[in-house]
């Protein structure tokens, strides 16, 4: 009886086992290859980069007042981050700028404040990418943190959505 019981154990253990397969590639070809959301270790950065990310989006779609409702609420949640005081000053000129080139000049500063609370360790999980547009800030160039891979550009909008390039993965 003992080897009966040991035996179907053993079969069972084995066929669980062999029925084990990636489940990264599935969830991968799901998604269509869109990245998923990173992960902070400190919720307080969390909330600030998804409100980083909404201000992005706002600006891609060339939307004013969103960017700027984004912009305040982004500023709020930085005052909860650690070492942010300077990102907070940068996002504030966001907040303020009176037309839509303004805001996006200000993103610029913006984002080389955020990049460097994020790379300070602050990621958990996933990846960050930080893409640059060589056409954007009047030639001057400028970059901006996105999820994916996939360039949106903030500071063109739909004149020139797609213009940049990944240049860092953040991870």
């Amino acid at each position: 009886m003992k080897k009966t019981i040991m035996m179907l154990s053993l079969a069972l253990v084995s066929l669980g086992a062999f029925a084990q397969h990636n489940h990264e590639d599935h969830n991968s070809s799901n998604m269509g290859g869109m990245e998923s959301e990173p992960m902070f270790k400190d919720k307080a950065m969390g909330t600030a980069y998804a409100n980083y990310i909404e201000l992005k989006e706002a600006l891609v779609d060339s939307d004013f007042e969103s960017a700027s409702k984004a912009s305040a609420s982004l500023e709020k949640s930085l005052s909860e981050v650690e070492s942010s005081e300077v990102a907070q000053s940068s996002v504030s000129k966001v907040r303020q700028a009176g037309d839509l080139k303004e805001q996006r000049k200000a993103f610029a500063e913006l984002t080389s404040e955020m990049s460097k609370l994020i790379k300070g360790g602050n990621l958990s999980m996933g990846e960050i990418y930080l893409e640059f547009c060589p056409m954007s800030n009047n030639n001057e160039g400028a970059y901006w943190l996105s999820n994916t891979k996939e360039i949106r550009n903030p500071f063109l909008g739909k004149k020139m959505l797609n213009c940049g390039m990944v240049k860092e993965t953040i991870n």
